[in-house]
């Protein structure tokens, strides 16, 4: 690819992506059959040390690759807030908060809801660098607030309370599937010439199969994602959750609109300072790989273990019924500097052709009240 317009890797960067290049090369030449996709996606975000979320650079925010809605504004964890202010006194009190980022939702929760019963605020995080970054921005922003946290490496076996994953979802690793000439195929990945090259075999998965004849539209070529370990994740949140909810926010579609037969290149793609990159390849471990989220897929996912599917909304009316606009308005001129960086910031979170309608908020719940103020207008759950 031309990678002229982006901006250059420091040395120290570049060295880690090739140490990282040579470890997914060396799983390659031991395996017997082609690497999937999915297992490279893991190894390229995840593998210690090396991967994007578990090496050291910083992802999020202007010095990183992109920006998160937490970190665009306070008001969208006070906004959230007010969600789980109906709902932590139906529980034993707890959150827990998958892949917190930058901390900035959980400063925001924590701060927002120092009068209620909250009593442990938890946090799944794979990255110790990350997890010690959070702890002290956390620490820094509600410093009486920092005992509460607890930082964890998965999910407790039975958990009581309140589940939130913020751009969760779209970073785990997917299946890439094309179908072309009446046969589907499953991407994998090679090595010609010392480089990472896809290679397309006969889908044989019986698994991966079912969903790509249930999803995939008949239109040809055609490549797309499954994503059997989002699946997989909610499932295990539901086995997991004896009493409490689940908030999920990211962006995607129902699967109507997912496997549209226009949208005939599928969502995969990668994120680098900034940039859109559409080479999965490019300096592995430095570049963010994501995939839109089927939410059709999730809310099966949920109610096949037995919750309720308590609603599905975009983003903006998830936060505008929960009153963000009301926040937002609150003490402050409207010729300030502040009021313009909100007032930004609000535009970003809620107009249709920013973040407003792409990203979605779904919600399952067990053992709790499904009366939610954050879905009292604009449910779309018909859609799934």
């Amino acid at each position: 690819m031309n990678s002229s317009h982006l901006p250059k890797a420091d040395t120290q960067a570049l060295c880690a992506s090739q140490e990282l290049e040579q470890i997914i090369q060396k799983e390659i030449k031991a395996s017997p059959a082609p690497l999937p996709f999915s297992r490279f996606m893991e190894l390229a975000l995840y593998t210690p040390q090396y991967g994007y979320y578990t090496g050291g650079a910083h992802k999020i925010g202007k010095a990183g690759d992109f920006v998160t809605a937490p970190a665009l504004t306070p008001l969208f964890g006070q906004t959230v807030a007010r969600q789980i202010r109906e709902l932590l006194p139906q529980t034993a009190g707890n959150i827990c908060e998958f892949g917190a980022g930058t901390g900035e939702l959980a400063a925001g929760l924590l701060d927002s809801l120092r009068d209620t019963a909250l009593d442990n605020y938890f946090i799944i995080e794979v990255s110790p660098e990350l997890a010690e970054r959070q702890l002290a921005r956390i620490a820094a922003l509600v410093p009486d607030m920092v005992q509460k946290v607890r930082h964890l490496t998965a999910l407790p076996d039975s958990f009581d309370g309140i589940m939130i994953g913020n751009e969760v979802l779209d970073a785990m690793p997917c299946e890439l599937i094309r179908r072309e000439n009446g046969q589907f195929l499953r991407i994998c990945v090679g090595i010609e010439n010392g480089q990472f090259v896809q290679i397309a075999v006969p889908l044989a998965d019986p698994h991966l199969l079912h969903l790509a004849c249930e999803y995939f539209p008949d239109a040809q070529p055609y490549t797309s994602e499954l994503h059997p370990a989002q699946y997989a994740f909610v499932r295990t949140l539901a086995e997991r959750l004896q009493r409490g909810a689940v908030i999920l926010i990211d962006y995607g579609f129902d699967a109507a609109q997912y496997y549209h037969p226009q949208r005939h290149m599928g969502t995969l793609i990668g994120h680098h300072r900034h940039h859109t990159v559409h080479d999965p390849f490019f300096r592995v471990g430095l570049t963010d790989l994501t995939a839109h989220v089927n939410f059709t897929d999730i809310a099966q996912a949920g109610t096949d273990e037995g919750l309720d599917l308590i609603g599905y909304a975009t983003q903006a009316d998830f936060l505008l019924n929960l009153g963000i606009t009301d926040l937002a308005d609150s003490g402050l001129s409207h010729d300030s500097p502040a009021y313009i960086q909100t007032a930004s910031a609000l535009h970003k979170l809620l107009m249709p052709h920013e973040m407003g309608e792409l990203f979605k908020v779904i919600a399952f719940g067990r053992n709790i009240g499904t009366d939610w103020q954050g879905f009292a207008h604009g449910d779309i759950c018909h859609k799934l």
